[in-house]
């Protein structure tokens, strides 16, 4: 069985070092048998699907639109849900822990959901000021510190 589902939060613009943090992130994800799920977009949803899918992970976008083929192309499990930012709280509510990559104030709403929830939020060049979320350094540690939530270390 997959070491469980982990919600990968952040923009659908950023520039090649975030994309390159989410990629491998994305990777790290896949290669300790963990499932990325995502809003499907572009961005660092596209740079995580991509990194997972570069490691043999599967991947999940949760749409804000109501179109399978608006997804980023390493999108495996595409889920069109035609209702725009509201998608949000599904993507929290599928994932056990979340990662939350630089972004902006959709982010933003998607830590607050999963910490309303009692999720898990690591932060990586995120909204590391906000009580409650564990900030990581490396994407590498961002996934560890994900997986001990998991594991309830």
């Amino acid at each position: 069985m997959a070491a469980g589902i982990i919600g990968v939060l952040g923009g659908g613009q950023c520039d090649a070092e975030t994309y390159e943090q989410a990629r491998r992130v994305g990777q790290e994800i896949a290669r300790r048998g963990g499932r990325v799920v995502c809003g499907g977009l572009f961005g660092v949803m596209e740079a995580v699907c991509r990194g997972a899918r570069e490691a043999g992970g599967t991947t999940i976008g949760i749409l804000p639109t109501d179109q399978i083929t608006d997804a980023n192309p390493y999108v495996d499990i595409p889920i069109a849900t035609g209702m725009g930012i509201g998608r949000n709280i599904i993507i929290v509510r599928t994932a056990q822990v979340c990662i939350a990559i630089n972004g902006g104030y959709g982010t933003l709403s998607e830590i607050a959901y999963a910490l309303q929830l009692g999720k898990p939020v690591i932060t990586l060049n995120s909204w590391d000021d906000i009580p409650g979320v564990i900030p990581a350094a490396t994407p590498e540690e961002a996934v560890t510190l994900a997986f001990n939530q998991l594991e309830g270390k």
